[in-house]
């Protein structure tokens, strides 16, 4: 056998690799691909009156407030969420190890709720301004683009204190003593090399916290600020305009893919590589009492005094708690298979991309992950659409009496489609710390691909995929429009409740749904802080 053909024999099997890994990845991102047909068709029926309406009156307001609105949530949850994640994880002061745990509540409030209390709360008729004016001052309105920054801040951080806390708590004492070893004081340390190694993290979570920024309708909507997703909403409902919605979708979807892009360019060529060991906390001297008093505020604004606003509307409204268990089963039930099936889709796409490194695999990556800042009732309506034009073509072809009907299945693929970048996040980020000459070791071991995928990919990515199975059941747990639209006949969730209620102004009946959605999200967040611990302790 000549050269070429032993190359050739040898390289086939490697080939029938990539091509099957190809078609995983293409399997996964085609429900978006879908919705970014059903996106691109509507440019057939541009409609130039109703955009020359658009362009004059509409979209210049559009565009600054959501401009603004990114920049300060970005900066918000960025500064917030790594600052306090930081202190936890590094420092020492009164009340720490209550603090690692409690940060992680506001995660477990949805923004539509919060927004209601902090209106409820802070608006003209509440009773903070309405003391303020008895005693002769003023308040800014909080129905402005800086009271919806201050809202989504407060409920989008744990995206960032999550993932940067694991981040600071595992790359350990070794860090650390490498850099004193260095000459570095422990703040140098902490800015050039803790904060430096932590960017993949850091900038995972502020991704994910723009895209839910972006795709955000309820919390802008209760504010009154209009925002690219409200403008949408409008198209639809305001001048009954479905393709201009879509073609104004479009337009979201491109900038999200820039949003992408420009993180994924921003670690290129960077490597990252974890270093174990036991960190003993460092010492804040009189500091201490500030970064408690900071920690506690955050809690406070952001969990403390909503909880106990919601619990005076259920005390006052004083709804029944057998007439919500069926809700809530059907959420926990909802959330529990999301999670299972966004986690696996997210594990997958990020081994193969792992292993078969291309723009191609590069590219699907980056496609499966966009559908976290399509609005909820557009994506519902992208998936549904081919999905009935492909019941309907069996229908005429074979001439079946199928009915178009949506039911749970694809309410579950809407749901992996709408949080495949929540759940891809932290495995794509682990996966970036475990070095490539891991992956070169294994192959010159002779260890098989099954073989490396048991032994070398799962095990890191045990805390990863608990992170992203909780990331996914309480997003899922909280969302709304997708829900709505898609849920089979008689499946009514909490969040649906929410909705009823509050569309019909009764805002103290919906304090029980939403206080029983609060309840439920802090299951995972207490687990997920508990195996935190475990890990720690086994660190240490």
């Amino acid at each position: 056998m000549s050269a070429t053909a032993e190359i050739a024999v040898t390289r086939r099997p490697g080939n029938r690799s990539g091509a099957v890994k190809i078609a995983l990845a293409l399997l996964i991102a085609a429900p978006v691909f879908a919705v970014i047909v059903t996106l691109l068709a509507s440019l057939a029926r541009f409609e130039p009156t109703v955009w020359t309406h658009l362009l004059t009156y509409w979209l210049p307001e559009v565009l600054g407030n959501t401009a603004l609105i990114m920049l300060g949530v970005g900066l918000g949850v960025t500064v917030l969420g790594t600052a306090l994640a930081a202190l936890v994880a590094l420092t020492e002061f009164p009340g720490r190890r209550v603090f690692a745990v409690a940060l992680l509540l506001p995660m477990a409030m949805p923004g539509y709720v919060l927004a209601t209390v902090v209106i409820g709360q802070l608006d003209f008729a509440g009773p903070l301004a309405t003391l303020l004016r008895a005693a002769g001052l003023s308040m800014p309105p909080i129905r402005s683009v800086a009271g919806l920054v201050l809202t989504l801040t407060l409920t989008l951080y744990p995206y960032v204190y999550l993932v940067a806390r694991g981040a600071f708590a595992s790359q350990g004492a070794r860090t650390l003593e490498a850099a004193r070893l260095m000459g570095f004081a422990p703040w140098q340390a902490f800015w050039r090399v803790l904060l430096p190694q932590a960017r993949p993290w850091i900038l995972g979570g502020a991704l994910l916290a723009l895209m839910e920024t972006l795709a955000d309708f309820g919390t802008a909507s209760a504010f009154g600020v209009t925002t690219f997703t409200t403008a949408i909403y409008r198209a639809w409902f305001a001048l009954f305009s479905i393709d201009v919605a879509l073609q104004l979708a479009l337009v979201m979807l491109v900038l999200v893919a820039l949003l992408v892009m420009a993180e994924r360019l921003s670690r290129r060529r960077a490597r990252f590589v974890s270093a174990q060991g036991a960190q003993a906390p460092l010492s804040l001297g009189r500091w201490r009492w500030a970064a408690t008093g900071l920690c506690g505020g955050v809690l406070l604004l952001g969990f403390g005094l909503p909880v106990l606003q919601l619990g005076h509307w259920a005390l006052s409204a004083a709804v029944p708690i057998p007439q919500l268990l069926p809700l809530a089963g059907r959420s926990l039930a909802l959330a529990a298979m999301a999670a299972g099936l966004t986690v696996t889709a997210a594990v997958l796409l990020a081994i193969v991309a792992r292993t078969t490194p291309g723009r191609r695999l590069a590219t699907l990556q980056t496609v499966a992950t966009l559908g976290y800042a399509l609005p909820g009732p557009l994506l519902a309506l992208g998936l549904f659409v081919p999905y009935a034009g492909g019941i309907q073509w069996l229908n005429q072809q074979f001439g079946l009496a199928w009915m178009v009907h949506g039911g749970v299945s694809l309410l579950l693929l809407a749901y992996a489609v709408r949080f495949m970048a929540v759940a891809h996040t932290p495995l794509h980020a682990q996966l970036m710390r475990l070095s490539p000459s891991v992956d070169d070791a294994a192959r010159l071991l002779g260890v098989g691909r099954l073989a490396r995928l048991q032994t070398v990919y799962l095990p890191p990515l045990n805390l990863a995929m608990l992170t992203a199975a909780l990331l996914v059941f309480v997003d899922v747990m909280k969302e709304m429009p997708i829900t709505l639209m898609m849920r089979p006949f008689g499946w009514e969730t909490l969040a649906v409740r929410v909705f009823e209620f509050t569309r019909e102004g009764q805002w103290a009946a919906a304090g029980a749904p939403s206080l029983a959605i609060v309840a439920v999200g802090l299951l995972p967040v207490l687990l997920l802080t508990r195996v935190f611990n475990r890990k720690a302790a086994d660190v240490t």
